[in-house]
């Protein structure tokens, strides 16, 4: 379906049409007409099929076509981190750049200056406000934000904001809101905890699944099946042999993250990390020493991978073997972006392989084994059905190699603006992340 078939105004479709947006997804396809007729909404999609401008693109036409109160905030967008929050606001710049609409971006992180035009905002009021859940709270106990006249209310990646420990913060901002609005709430996943949210905030919600959609045949896949003391050697071994800048390291834990870094650089590798224990402005000089190919090799969490917008990645590696499928797949498609190819490698220790198991199972094929180089020893035999026995003998120092004590049972480590709209003229080219 074309964006021009759906009864969305001119002024949208113009911008969509110099942002070179002709032909929607399934999930906007679907979730579209049912927002422009005012139903609430849950809809499971996977990062990067087009989420945003399925709430984004309806939203903005009924704010431009329907009565809003004046100096108001009519439109709140929830996002779990700033870097969504600033990818949503750069799409909604492009969506309205023709319409009379305003909207601002509130997150933490930021200094004394910026938090004083954020509360300059509220105060005044502004059709779209995209908010962290922590931030938004912050200016709410100060006492100046009026949410009662906030007719939609949208929740983007609330697996991931309930994952972030939002729960209760997005509660607490949903009473402050009146009852009588619309709701939208997006998500990658639908665990029981989703379910339990939606009851709580939608009312009698239409429903759109669209299924997980398999890694594109651009990425080359594969894997080692190794040890956990292998890891690293074997990460050498790629950067020799496969790429050795634009690579994007997937761990499972901070310190996992913390660990692999501090080696890398001991090797003299260009690597940074970027995770949760990082401060906002640490965050952004990392990102933009990545972007500006100052850093080689960026090892994050995946807590933060969703704000990894980056089309040129050559290689990404699993360090670790994510918990679920749809993250392996929403991982590695860091890479073979934008019609280019890529790949992407994931190492396999023993008490991950039925982890792995499932997820090929999920694929519906198996994943390329490779072979271990033999000056790292020898590996252990692939057996995905076969249950790993817990604790698994030593855990070991992978930057040194020397034996540590076993880990404990739980497995866990102890520029805003107020933007009003312009009409002079010629529409920005690429203000908006691709699709």
């Amino acid at each position: 379906m074309y964006f021009d078939e759906l009864d969305l105004s001119d002024d949208i479709l113009d911008a969509l049409d110099e942002m070179q947006f002709s032909t929607c997804t399934p999930i906007q396809e679907q979730s579209i007409p049912y927002v422009l007729d005012g139903r609430d909404l849950i809809a499971v999609a996977q990062t990067g099929t087009g989420k945003t401008a399925a709430y984004l693109l309806p939203v903005i036409d009924r704010l431009y076509r329907l009565p809003q109160p004046e100096d108001s905030v009519n439109c709140i967008v929830m996002a779990p981190t700033r870097e969504l929050a600033q990818q949503i606001d750069r799409q909604m710049e492009g969506f309205a750049y023709y319409l009379p609409l305003t909207s601002i971006a509130i997150y933490g992180g930021t200094d004394g200056r910026t938090f004083g035009e954020q509360e300059r905002a509220l105060k005044k009021g502004a059709d779209v406000v995209i908010a962290t859940p922590g931030r938004l709270l912050a200016h709410m106990q100060m006492g100046y934000v009026d949410l009662s006249k906030v007719k939609y209310f949208i929740l983007d990646e609330a697996d991931r904001m309930l994952d972030m420990g939002f729960y209760d913060d997005i509660m607490q901002i949903a009473t402050k809101l009146p009852e009588e609005r619309q709701t939208l709430m997006f998500s990658a996943t639908m665990p029981p905890r989703i379910q339990q949210l939606a009851k709580a905030i939608l009312n009698n919600p239409a429903e759109v699944k669209i299924a997980v959609s398999r890694p594109t045949e651009k990425i080359d896949q594969s894997a080692f099946v190794c040890y956990d003391p292998q890891k690293l050697g074997l990460l050498t071994h790629l950067f020799k042999n496969v790429a050795s800048n634009r690579v994007i390291v997937f761990a499972s834990s901070k310190l996992n993250v913390k660990e692999v870094t501090r080696a890398l650089r001991r090797q003299g590798v260009k690597a940074a990390e970027i995770h949760s224990d990082l401060d906002q402005q640490q965050r952004d000089d990392v990102m933009l020493a990545f972007r500006a190919n100052r850093i080689d090799v960026l090892v994050a969490t995946d807590i933060l991978a969703r704000g990894i917008d980056i089309d040129d990645i050559a290689l990404v590696v699993n360090y670790d073997v994510p918990r679920e499928s749809e993250e392996y797949v929403h991982r590695i498609g860091r890479t073979a972006r934008a019609g280019a190819g890529g790949k992407a490698v994931t190492f396999i220790s023993p008490r991950e392989q039925s982890k792995f198991g499932t997820i090929e199972k999920f694929l519906g094929y198996e994943v390329r084994k490779e072979a271990v180089p033999e000056e790292l020893g020898e590996a252990p035999q692939y057996n995905p059905e076969k249950k790993s026995r817990r604790p698994q003998g030593k855990r070991y120092n992978q930057s040194k190699g020397n034996r540590r004590k076993p880990a404990n049972g739980s497995g866990k480590p102890n520029r805003n603006r107020h933007r009003p709209r312009n009409n002079s003229g010629q529409a920005p080219k690429n203000s908006a992340p691709k699709q």
